[in-house]
């Protein structure tokens, strides 16, 4: 998300190298290219107009530090006044209710919703400990029932059962007993999707919403419609005491005018993002810190917080002493492959690294299917082969090609990039830095 606003604004900051200060004119010239930038991402029209008249009125200020270059200081304004668009501070979810605290999911149809209810259901089961049951109110597409039946298993949550012949406040109903008679903390329900508002609609979640009485009410939308996914949530939310708004499909929208509009337009806090498919790919959204990957600052915290979630402490120290040992073995490589996708998908992944933006490495199409060759490679060696690359040779070699489906020479280039990790990691152990020139021309 936001890889062409990003490319777009560091090339305006750019621009102020060299110049003394910060005057009205080169100001002027600078927010010119922020605003075409700006509506390029498709962000909404009253959101451009007020958030450059606020970075104009603040750059020309006193709030701009004198020890700051100008370019420095454009992209502090920046920063400040698009975290403030978004809604300043990330907006958790209120469960401050009775058990079950009932969380009623709106939206239209294909921005995700029943997903996105399963990925809630698991991050609120793993990351606040709560015992979750989702039930799907949708009674006119049977196979969305079935879909949230198998993603309650997957994620290993309380699923109510429901049919196309029921009405969908009954089932809303007989949930909320059986949350109750489970002992549950949270009660999930997903509604009724369309292709577009109306008003049948409107007057169905209106009634599952008078007969739940929901703590929270959170409008799912797809982030790839840009600024209409703002005007949709406004429509909703003239409807319905909306709480908040996820923004799904975010991985794959590189414009992001809809994280920009949402919260300016609504009035609604942003509460999470979907960004990839996998069940766990939610997150909170945190306005500081997408400002800081919109201005290319990377965001460290998140990727931290990713990691975090990932690695044992134990298994840590484990790698630790392995690599201080030089004992790190293919085995160990591909355990450590397997924990930086669950994190999600690579290129979001560089986003989060600061100074990447405009960097060549940030347009860089990362080819998950390359990392599938790479297990496929590894998973082909035998346990001892993992453990003792170096005795992986010709005959060795043309096994494992013939048995992960790959050619002898991708064999031969993952077991040399292996070692020079290894030698990589054993001089980093010595306190020598690497010739990271030298190892990008590799």
């Amino acid at each position: 998300m936001f890889e062409s606003l990003s490319e777009r604004l560091s090339t305006t900051v750019q621009r102020l190298r060299g110049r003394g200060r910060l005057t009205e004119a080169n100001i002027r010239e600078s927010l010119r290219e922020v605003r075409i930038a700006l509506l390029e991402a498709d962000v909404a029209l009253p959101v451009v107009q007020a958030l450059i008249q606020r970075v104009q009125v603040k750059a020309l200020g006193q709030e701009v530090l004198r020890s700051l270059t100008p370019g420095q200081a454009l992209v502090k304004v920046v920063r400040d006044e698009l975290t403030a668009v978004m809604g300043t501070a990330n907006t958790d979810l209120n469960l401050a209710a009775a058990p079950p605290a009932v969380v009623l999911m709106a939206g239209l149809q294909g921005a995700g919703k029943t997903t996105t209810v399963a990925k809630l259901a698991k991050l609120l089961k793993d990351r606040r400990k709560k015992k979750v049951m989702v039930v799907s109110a949708d009674v006119y597409r049977p196979a969305a029932i079935e879909q949230l039946r198998t993603l309650a298993e997957q994620v290993d949550v309380l699923f109510h059962p429901s049919s196309g012949d029921q009405d969908p406040v009954a089932i809303a109903k007989s949930a909320l007993d059986a949350a109750k008679k489970n002992f549950a903390d949270v009660l999930i329900v997903d509604t009724a999707g369309r292709l577009h508002i109306d008003a049948e609609m409107m007057t169905e979640i209106k009634a599952l919403h008078a007969a739940l009485n929901p703590i929270e009410t959170l409008f799912v939308v797809d982030s790839m419609t840009g600024q209409d996914a703002a005007n949709t949530a406004k429509a909703f939310s003239d409807a319905l005491p909306l709480t908040g708004v996820i923004l799904t499909k975010t991985d794959g929208d590189a414009r992001g005018g809809a994280a920009l509009s949402v919260r300016y337009i609504t009035g609604r806090p942003i509460k999470f993002i979907g960004a990839g498919e996998k069940v766990d790919a939610l997150e909170p959204f945190h306005p500081d810190r997408i400002a800081q990957r919109i201005l290319g600052m990377g965001d460290v915290l998140s990727f931290i917080e990713r990691a975090e979630q990932q690695v044992d402490e134990d298994e840590a120290k484990e790698l630790e002493r392995k690599l201080r040992k030089n004992q790190f073995t293919l085995e160990d490589f591909l355990d450590q492959l397997k924990k930086i996708r669950r994190m999600g998908p690579l290129t979001s992944l560089l986003g989060m690294i600061p100074g990447l933006a405009g960097h060549q490495l940030s347009k860089m199409n990362v080819d998950e299917k390359e990392l599938d060759r790479v297990e496929a490679i590894v998973l082909s060696m035998t346990p001892y082969e993992r453990r003792h690359p170096e005795l992986i040779k010709g005959s060795r070699r043309l096994r494992i090609a013939k048995g992960s489906g790959t050619t002898v020479q991708q064999v031969n280039q993952l077991v040399k990039q292996f070692d020079q990790m290894r030698k990589l990691m054993r001089g980093m152990q010595q306190g020598k830095m690497p010739d990271l020139g030298q190892l990008m021309r590799r």
